[in-house]
């Protein structure tokens, strides 16, 4: 606030205190001098909620002594706490590789929502649909097609067997063996086929994932497709 809007605050907090009004020019001059200190920080309202006069009206409703700066910069400091606190980063428009820039945008967009000029973007207008992807974000997203690019999946591909035969199946049309329990060696949906190695008491020694899946869970995986696609299919009259 400047001293103009400061001096328009003590007017109106005098109205309901008139306590607090100074009719010594001096004193009113060292009043004023000592808030605009205080509060210079502080707007007097924004565009999404916040307003000094309002804060002061509720130190009044809620206490019987005169009001102080510190009664208005707590409600102010609650405020932008509060609104970080629901705020979730969007993606910077900046390129990702200018780190000055797209940390600088990333601190003024928190800035421009603490202060109470933007209002908080949070976590569920990511899949809400209603807000617009940055567009070269999505220009990104359709030339690799997967947050994993074509490259670094087949660099992973020797680590992980069992999930590149997986895509692999999924990529040539089959289905998903993965999708169904292997009701052989038990292995939960999600999770690829396990092989048993036997010790010389006949106790499980270890077990190990299979790269490739059972072939009665890829029968089964097969038949529970069917199922779908002919529970999907219109009936006959």
């Amino acid at each position: 606030m400047d001293r103009r809007e400061i001096a328009a605050l003590l007017a109106y907090i005098g109205r309901l205190d008139p306590r607090s009004i100074r009719t010594d020019e001096g004193e009113a001059r060292d009043q004023l001098a000592q808030w605009h200190e205080l509060l210079g920080d502080v707007p007097m309202a924004t565009p999404h909620g916040w307003d000094a006069r309002v804060a002061a009206r509720q130190h009044y409703r809620a206490s019987p002594y005169q009001i102080q700066p510190a009664d208005v910069v707590r409600p102010w400091e609650s405020y932008r706490r509060n609104r970080l606190a629901v705020h979730s980063d969007p993606t910077p428009s900046a390129d990702p590789d200018d780190q000055a820039a797209w940390i600088a945008e990333l601190v003024g967009t928190r800035r421009a929502v603490a202060n109470g000029i933007a209002q908080p973007a949070q976590a569920r207008a990511i899949t809400s649909g209603q807000e617009e992807i940055n567009p070269r974000l999505q220009a990104r997203l359709n030339a690799i097609g997967s947050c994993i690019p074509p490259a670094a999946r087949a660099a992973l591909a020797p680590f992980r067997p069992a999930r590149a035969a997986r895509e692999a199946a999924v990529a040539q049309g089959l289905p998903d063996a993965l999708s169904v329990r292997c009701e052989w060696c038990l292995a939960p949906v999600g999770e690829p086929c396990r092989r048993r190695r036997i010790g010389p008491n006949d106790g499980v020694r270890a077990i190990t994932p299979r790269a490739t899946p059972h072939p009665g869970r890829l029968d089964l995986a097969a038949q529970q497709a069917q199922n779908t696609e002919q529970a999907q299919q219109p009936a006959l009259a």
